[in-house]
């Protein structure tokens, strides 16, 4: 048996009460996970660039997401128009051959954490408000930290590496005690969720580039243009992506 801990997400109700939903911790044999939902998919036609291809791994029988793993960045493609991930950065929490799962990071909502989570509404990064993570599960909420220089995931409690100083942390966790080893935190409701396959075929047609993250991704702040931001720092090609017009159809 597996034994599993618990992290941070909740459902949102309307009266502010939530109600504990637990997932387990990634890793080892039958330990259970989130559902990952149909339809929180990309949708959009191929980029012209040939370098997409060679970057996703899609060369002969290795898989197109081989290179997709948790603390990674799935960065929409300039044509992809499907509402709910058009210009976005999604931050992969896990990924196995069951599905993927992760929260898109530059998706701001009017909500103030305060209103949903009071007990962690003054302790979340600038804007201090809910981050809308995709859209399955929407009243599910999940909280990511960066960690400070000198912490590890294994020394601060209630926290569960996904990758490097970033860390799922569960919502039952003390605030007060969490804040002085992480650098920021944000809560996100809902996340993006593919089933087995699904995000290969996306990747395929060339919905999403697959890039490393930063620590401070998580915690950009709404004014800067993540999207734009990601791809430029990876050089050329990727970086020209960032001025791609979009929809040639608009101009």
């Amino acid at each position: 048996m597996v034994a599993s801990r618990r992290l941070g997400a909740v459902w949102l109700q309307p009266n502010g009460i939530p109600q504990r939903l637990f997932f387990s911790e990634p890793g080892g044999h039958g330990v259970r996970r989130p559902v990952v939902s149909n339809g929180a998919r990309g949708a959009g036609v191929p980029v012209p660039t040939e370098n997409l291809a060679t970057r996703s791994g899609i060369i002969d029988d290795v898989p197109a997401d081989a290179e997709v793993e948790p603390g990674t960045l799935l960065v929409a493609a300039p044509t992809m128009f499907d509402p709910n991930f058009k210009r976005t950065v999604v931050f992969v929490i896990d990924h196995r051959d069951e599905g993927t799962l992760g929260v898109v990071l530059n998706r701001p909502s009017d909500v103030p954490v305060h209103d949903v989570l009071p007990t962690w509404g003054g302790h979340v990064a600038e804007p201090q408000s809910v981050f809308v993570g995709g859209p399955v599960e929407k009243k599910t909420a999940l909280c990511l930290a960066a960690l400070r220089t000198g912490e590890t995931a294994s020394s601060v409690p209630g926290v569960i590496a996904v990758r490097g100083p970033v860390a799922l942390v569960d919502l039952d966790t003390d605030p007060e005690m969490l804040v002085p080893k992480v650098r920021g935190v944000r809560v996100f409701a809902g996340y993006a969720g593919w089933d087995s396959g699904q995000l290969a075929g996306e990747i395929e047609r060339e919905d999403w580039v697959i890039v490393p993250a930063l620590p401070s991704d998580i915690l950009a702040s709404p004014s800067r243009d993540l999207w734009s931001q990601v791809l430029r720092r990876q050089g050329v090609p990727i970086a020209l992506l960032a001025t791609h017009p979009g929809d040639l159809q608009r101009n």
